[in-house]
This record gives structure tokens, sequence and C-alpha cells, in this order.
């Protein structure tokens, strides 16, 4: 005897609502607890979704092991950016910082335990904040985003102690070079800024798109991911993904890869994960395969 064919039962109005938020969705900031055993992402809906990293790569994983321990709702807005210290998760979407406390996250208590805005030119400007920044020996935080500036906050006080000025539009991405100590900045002006947190001045400039082996004008002239490594480089986004010798500003490799980048990073021995357009954040544990994808 033949079974019924499988009868189509509808959605209901909050399933519809919930398959459109994923189809829609979009992943733009990451960062690993400081036990390294979570990976938190952050999407356009403003919200936080913790993963756990250790469950998801055990050999004994199941399809529940790549959901979400914990999803909060973190921000009105976009999480652009994310970065965790000894104890909190730091999230930043349009305008402000938040901070949340690890521990209670895992307890699934997501409470906020302070806001900062950094001080705009008007009350009336919100701008994104796309990149978050530690800088550890000063135990401060750099922001960056819409307003073409850096702005440091001090980690103890709360307080907001400086602003880098050079920038003519806005600000995709911040790296740290500890030994100098530096930072760099790259953003859609086109150009790579190095400033020395010591004179709190602009030490170096480079402006990729102008080097004709890096530039690719039908992509446009915009810095969206950097990494650095003492003496070296690498950075794309508009023009091609290029390693740098920063001492003598000269791009040594040109990766050949087309598509526009907008994440990067100097790592050794870590698994690597990416996301972007997609509800979806992807793991590799090693660069030839995708091991399996974490999902929202």
């Amino acid at each position: 005897m033949e079974r019924p064919a499988p009868v189509a039962v509808p959605l209901g109005q909050a399933e519809v609502f919930q398959a459109l938020q994923r189809l829609h969705m979009t992943v733009f900031s990451q960062s690993v607890s400081p036990c390294g055993k979570f990976l938190a992402a952050g999407n356009n809906y403003g919200q936080i979704a913790i993963f756990s990293l250790s469950a998801a790569l055990s050999s004994e994983a199941k399809e529940e092991s790549k959901k979400p321990v914990v999803t909060f709702q973190a921000h009105d807005g976009p999480v652009y950016s994310m970065v965790s210290t000894d104890r909190h998760l730091l999230s930043a979407g349009d305008g402000e910082v938040k901070a949340w406390l690890w521990a209670e996250i895992l307890k699934k208590g997501c409470k906020e335990m302070w806001r900062r805005q950094p001080p705009y030119r008007t009350s009336l400007e919100v701008p994104e904040i796309n990149a978050l920044l530690l800088v550890p020996k000063e135990n401060s935080l750099i922001l960056a985003g819409g307003d073409c500036q850096l702005h440091t906050m001090d980690l103890e006080t709360g307080t907001f102690t400086r602003a880098l000025r050079g920038h003519t539009d806005y600000i995709h991405c911040l790296a740290l070079r500890e030994r100098s100590p530096e930072v760099l900045s790259g953003g859609e002006d086109g150009a790579v800024r190095l400033w020395d947190l010591r004179t709190a001045k602009e030490a170096q400039t480079i402006e990729v798109y102008k080097h004709e082996e890096c530039s690719r004008p039908h992509n446009g002239r915009w810095i969206g991911c950097l990494a650095t490594d003492s003496d070296w480089m690498v950075c794309g986004g508009g023009p091609a993904l290029t390693l740098w010798h920063l001492r003598s500003s000269t791009p040594t490799t040109i990766f050949p890869i087309r598509a526009p980048q907008k994440h990067v990073t100097f790592y050794q021995d870590l698994v690597l994960t990416a996301a972007g357009n997609s509800c979806r954040v992807d793991v590799f544990t090693n660069l030839g395969y995708r091991a399996f994808s974490l999902s929202f």
C-alpha cells in the first residue's frame, strides 16, 4: 500500500518573517571569546549570535551544534564591528559602542553593561562605527567609521582622549602594529594611513590605488581590509589584495583574487571563519576546504 503524499502546511507569519530575515541577512562582524571556545557574530538586524566552536568542531558534532547557543538583540541597526577583551564583548553600530559581559552572555543573561558615544561634531550626526581595535598597552579602544576620524577611548574611565584626523572619506578597517606602536587605518578614500600613537600624528600614507600593479579602477579605490605583522601589511578592497613592505612602501606580492575583499588576517595554526551576504558563517580548518557552516 502506497503512503499518501505529504501535505504542505502553510507557514505562519512568524516563520515567514524569520525565513525572509535569513534570506536577506548579512553578517558584518565576528569576535572570539577570551576562552577561545565561542564565536560571536553580528548581523544587519542588530542581532548577536553566540556559537560554540568547541561543540561544532567536535567529532561528535550534530546539526544542532552549528546553531547559536544564544541570540540577542544588541543594537537597533546593524552590528558593524565587534572585539573582545578578557571579560567583555564590545559591539558597535550606528554611532555608539556597547559592552556585554561574556560570563553573563554564556548564562543567557544578555544585559548591556555600558554604552559610549564618541564626541561627534553635531548632536544630529550618527555615523556608523565600522571598526574597533584594542590597544592593550594603553588599555584603550580605537573606534573609526563614518565621520572619517579615529577616536581613542580609555577603557578604565570610559572617556575619549583624542581624535586622529586625516582621512577624507569614511574609514572601513583598523590594524595594530604593536612594536612601533602604530595604528593603520584604511578607508573609502583609497589610502592606508599609519598613525604614531606616541605623537598622535600621521607617520606615513600609502595611496594604494595609485600603484599600477594594484589598481583596479572598475572596483574603485576603497580599502576594505588590512592586517599587519611588523614590517609587512596586507590590504585589499577595490585595489587587488596585496602584500606590502612598510618601510619601503613597496608592493611585493599581488594575490590573484578577483573579488573585492572585506577581511584579511595574518594567522598561524588558527581556524579561519568567513562571513558576508548570508545567514551563514563558513568555517575552514585548512585553506582548501570548508569544513562546515554555522547558521543564525
